[in-house]
């Protein structure tokens, strides 16, 4: 029997272990000493049991101790014994001990273990529902079970592995899982297999795949996914909704895994069918974050291949698109490139609205139901870093849009960048928040390290956005917009433009090479453009903050309702935009080059903290606080060049997943980092706890209450063997 480490905690009942006698119980002796031989002693003498008692329980409650056992042991199977098997057991255990118990019967552990269950699952249940937990996207959860007090005795639950899902296993699996009805659903593999997990166990109980064949081979997106959706009719019956790789939209029976009959052809509705697209070339449109399900209503993005090296200036539109939840039957189509008869067509010069592609919503949504409003944050146009074939501000690309879900009409909308050459695409869901002076806003986090806050109803700024004067570009064939939107309020999460002292100068070695490597970039403001490799001025490219991965990206952002604190997670990376000419790849003039991301003696060329978390209060738009999310890296601590150098805590420059509950702010570090999971202090970002995992945090965490019990479930990964799914709880 294998002893797991056991957690202290306060006495939940008055029965506790004494030192007197109790002829009531030696009957019990004989049997447990047979149990105790075939279940324990293969792994636990006596002397360790007795050590393991006299040292850790005397004085602590019986009904902890009675629950710990069976929650634990055996260890191959816990639970598989009887409660007076366990009882037996227990009371062999206190005798090699010699620890007596007094007044202990199977009528008061069996009565106290019943009440103790009724006490907690008296607590109703509280689902993970979407991606963002609710359509407001907050990725907040009303949960307090696990706060300060306990959270550093948080425990692995339960695991589940992804080794044998897929035609390979899968190393870096970032689906979302979400909980309805005490079911975990999950996308696993390249293929997005979608699985059914009990939420309590981590038993698996269905499997469905796609079997796409060469839609499979030809899809723009090949992986997990980032997460999956749930509808339930208006009878009760419940669907688990998924966009597959090749761009099916399926509807799987949420009890069984099979196809909905009722639901498109043989339970899939194929995306491609009805496509804009202005070019004959390979499929270039997917989706992996998932569909948005508001009432009855399947609101359906896209999401292209990466457009930093486009092989055309023409490409599949992203239009996002409304499809009955029960039927699958198309309601309504958004152009998000207009049409010649449509607003917006004149913001396209030259008639380039007509074969420009992209421009799709690949992040995740959010909707508000008492509006009857969807949120769109769009993408960018073709291609990511040139713009010369598509003068003009581009409308709707890069904006916020709002739209009645039912209907597809627009209500009203933000560009929130004008003719983008940077890959700032709006990259997260839309957060909705309703604010203590009774303001209903939407807030969209940016790659570009801006949130930009809107009444949610009639998309008027909460705080002044000022078109302000940027850089423009010198590129041949490129345009540029004179102005870009920028927010007075809230301040900026993130350092924006780059100058000498946003750069590494530590030693004199160090700032030598940083100004030999500024003769070679361009530098300057935020929007400073792409320049091209080889320019007059004898540059090979633009250096740029944030990188066009952010600041902040997909993973999110989290409120918190109690505080009106916005959390924000971001990286602190320095981009090289640089262009090249390469006719035989594209017929775009310019694409982006291969250079990689500059470094000085192997070290990040921005000055730290390279990952951070910040708070924003949403009442004032001021930060309340902001943390580096993460130690320095051991490379980075050992790198010769930093001898003799105190480096503060320093973060890393990768995507960590947060999430909100009523007592604390969960965060991991995200794909690359540490295996370590921290509960902060929500009001000032204080470490409360580091929990200690088996890999790295890659998914975003999700967290919901159970039959009484909350727990915590994220997807990790080593970035050396498959993914893995674990669940966190507290040690009952």
């Amino acid at each position: 029997m294998k002893v797991l480490r056991i957690k202290f905690k306060l006495l939940m009942c008055s029965l506790v272990l004494f030192l007197v006698p109790d002829p009531l119980i030696q009957d019990l002796k004989a049997d447990g000493k047979g149990i105790f031989g075939s279940e324990c002693a293969r792994c636990h003498s006596n002397e360790n049991i007795k050590e393991f008692i006299q040292k850790k329980w005397i004085g602590r409650s019986m009904m902890d101790f009675f629950l710990e056992n069976k929650n634990t042991m055996p260890a191959g199977s816990p639970g598989s014994l009887a409660d007076q098997e366990y009882l037996h057991l227990l009371k062999y255990m206190f005798d090699i001990a010699d620890v007596e118990v007094s007044s202990l019967t199977i009528d008061n552990i069996t009565s106290m273990k019943i009440e103790y269950r009724e006490n907690r699952n008296s607590a109703p249940d509280i689902e993970w529902k979407n991606f963002g937990s609710g359509l407001n996207a907050q990725r907040y959860v009303p949960l307090s079970e696990i706060n300060k007090d306990n959270v550093g005795d948080l425990d692995i639950a339960w695991r589940w592995k992804t080794d044998n899902f897929g035609p390979s296993p899968e190393i870096r699996n970032v689906s979302m899982p979400i909980m309805r009805d005490g079911k975990i659903f999950i996308g696993v593999g390249s293929t997005r297999n979608i699985v059914s997990i009990d939420a309590e166990s981590g038993q698996t109980l269905w499997l469905w795949r796609a079997n796409e064949g060469d839609r499979f081979n030809q899809a723009a997106r090949k992986d997990s996914g980032k997460g999956i959706s749930y509808y339930e009719d208006e009878d009760g019956k419940k669907f688990v909704i998924v966009v597959t790789p090749g761009y099916f939209l399926v509807s799987l029976d949420a009890e069984t895994g099979l196809p909905n009959p009722k639901f498109g052809e043989n339970g899939r509705v194929d995306l491609t069918k009805g496509l804009r697209r202005a070019v004959d070339r390979n499929l270039d449109v997917g989706l992996t974050s998932p569909a948005l399900v508001v009432e009855d209503v399947i609101v359906v993005g896209s999401a292209h291949d990466v457009s930093f090296r486009p092989p055309s200036k023409a490409n599949v539109k992203g239009d996002v698109r409304g499809f009955d939840a029960s039927t699958g039957k198309l309601l309504w189509t958004f152009h998000t490139i207009p049409e010649p008869d449509e607003a917006g067509y004149e913001t396209w010069l030259n008639d380039s609205a007509l074969y420009t592609g992209n421009a799709g919503v690949w992040a995740p949504m959010s909707a508000d139901t008492e509006n009857g409003l969807v949120y769109l944050p769009v993408e960018s146009a073709t291609g990511d870093q040139y713009g010369g074939d598509r003068h003009g501000n581009n409308l709707y690309a890069n904006s916020l849009i709002a739209l009645d879900y039912m209907t597809g009409e627009m209500r009203w909308y933000f560009q929130l960048i004008h003719h983008d050459i940077w890959d700032w695409d709006n990259p997260t869901a839309p957060i909705l928040a309703n604010l203590p002076d009774g303001k209903k806003i939407v807030a969209q986090v940016t790659k570009q390290g801006f949130v930009y806050v809107f009444d949610r109803i009639n998309g008027n700024p909460i705080w002044p956005i000022n078109e302000t004067p940027v850089p423009q570009t010198d590129v041949e064939g490129e345009w540029t917009s004179l102005t870009q939107p920028i927010p007075e309020l809230p301040l900026p999460f993130e350092r924006q433009g780059v100058t000498r002292n946003d750069l590494i100068d530590y030693t004199p070695e160090i700032r030598r090479a940083v100004d030999d490597l500024l003769t070679k970039y361009r530098i300057g403001p935020l929007f400073t453009p792409p320049s091209i490799v080889g320019a007059e001025d004898g540059t090979d490219g633009t250096l740029s903050l944030p990188h066009l991965l952010g600041g902040a990206n997909w993973e999110g952002s989290a409120y918190d309702p109690n505080s009106s604190l916005l959390f924000v997670p971001s990286q602190t990376r320095v981009g090289l935009m640089q262009l090249v000419h390469e006719p035989e790849s594209s017929d775009i003039r310019y694409i982006s080059g291969n250079d990689p991301e500059p470094k000085i003696f192997d070290l990040p060329i921005a000055k730290p903290p390279w990952g951070r978390i910040t708070a924003i209060d949403l009442v004032t738009g001021k930060h309340q606080w902001s943390i580096a999310n993460g130690d320095t890296p051991k490379h980075i601590k050992d790198n010769p060049a930093l001898v003799g150098i105190d480096l503060p805590r320093t973060g890393k420059p990768i995507r960590s997943g947060i999430l909100v509950t009523d007592t604390l702010l969960f965060a991991g570090e995200g794909f690359g980092g540490e295996p370590v999971f921290r509960a902060h202090n929500k009001l000032t970002g204080e470490i409360i706890a580091e929990i200690s995992l088996p890999a790295t945090q890659t998914s975003p965490p999700s967290s919901y209450r159970l039959n009484g019990k909350q727990y915590i479930v994220m997807t990790v990964s080593d970035g050396k063997n498959p993914a893995e799914l674990i669940a966190l709880s507290l040690t009952y």
